[in-house]
C-alpha cells in the first residue's frame, strides 16, 4: 500500500487536492506523517473500485436513458402508425365515394341521353305517322268531294255546308253563327253529315230551316 503526497493524490485519482482532504476528513483516506510530511495511504484498489463504481453507474444511466429513449420511439411510432392507418382508411372512404359519385354520373346521363332518344324516337313516329295518314286523307277528301258533287243527277244532292252558304250569298257574320249551331248538333242530328271536320247537307232530302235562320 503506497503513500502519496496531497498532490500526488489527487493527480492518482484525477480529483482536486480539496477533494483529498475531504476524503481524509471523512475517514475514506487513512493519512500518515512521515518526516514531518503528511502522506496519505493508497490502496490499489481504491481507484479501481472507484472506476468500476463509476462504470457501473455510468452504464445504469446511460441504460435507463436508452431504455427511456427506445420507449418514446416506440410511442411515436405506434402514433405514426395510427395516422398512417386512418389517413389510409380515409384514403380508400374518399375513393370509394369518388366510384360511387363517377358510377352515379354515368347512370344519370345514360338516362337522360334514353329519355332524349326516346323522345326524338316518338317524335319522329309522331311525324311519320303523320305524314303517311295526311296523304291518303287528302286524297280522299278530294275523291269524297267530287263524288258528293258527282251525285248532284241523282235523286239526292248532298253539298258542303260552306259551298251552300256561299251559294246562298249568306253574310259572312251568319255564316259564323251558322256553322257554331251545326257544330253544336253535329253528333246528334242524321240530318248533318261529317267529313274530316266538314259539315255536309242533303237539301233535297232534309229540312234545315232551323239550323239556316
Amino acid at each position: 500500500m503506497p503513500n502519496m503526497t496531497i498532490l500526488e493524490a489527487a493527480e492518482h485519482f484525477g480529483v482536486s487536492k480539496e477533494a483529498i482532504h475531504n476524503r481524509v476528513r471523512r475517514g475514506s483516506l487513512s493519512v500518515v506523517v512521515v518526516d514531518g510530511i503528511k502522506l496519505v495511504e493508497i490502496n490499489t484498489q481504491t481507484k479501481t473500485t472507484s472506476v468500476q463504481k463509476a462504470k457501473t453507474q455510468t452504464k445504469r444511466v446511460s441504460t435507463a436513458y436508452d431504455d427511456k429513449y427506445y420507449k418514446l420511439l416506440e410511442e411515436q411510432n405506434s402514433k405514426l402508425q395510427a395516422k398512417v392507418e386512418k389517413l389510409e382508411s380515409e384514403t380508400r372512404t374518399l375513393r370509394d365515394q369518388k366510384e360511387e359519385m363517377l358510377i352515379q354520373e354515368r347512370i344519370k346521363i345514360e338516362r337522360i341521353y334514353k329519355d332524349k332518344d326516346e323522345q326524338l324516337k316518338n317524335i319522329l313516329s309522331s311525324i311519320s305517322s303523320q305524314f303517311m295518314l295526311n296523304a291518303p286523307l287528302q286524297e280522299e277528301e278530294e275523291h269524297v268531294e267530287v263524288e258528293i258533287e258527282e251525285d248532284n243527277s241523282s235523286d239526292s244532292e248532298v253539298i258542303s255546308l260552306k259551298k251552300y252558304l256561299k251559294s246562298n250569298k249568306v253574310s259572312r257574320k251568319k255564316s259564323d253563327k251558322i256553322k257554331e249551331k251545326f257544330k253544336k248538333r253535329a253528333k246528334k242530328d242524321n240530318r248533318i253529315i261529317v267529313m274530316d271536320k266538314k259539315y255536309y247537307i242533303n237539301p233535297s232530302k232534309y229540312d234545315y230551316k232551323d239550323l239556316l235562320k
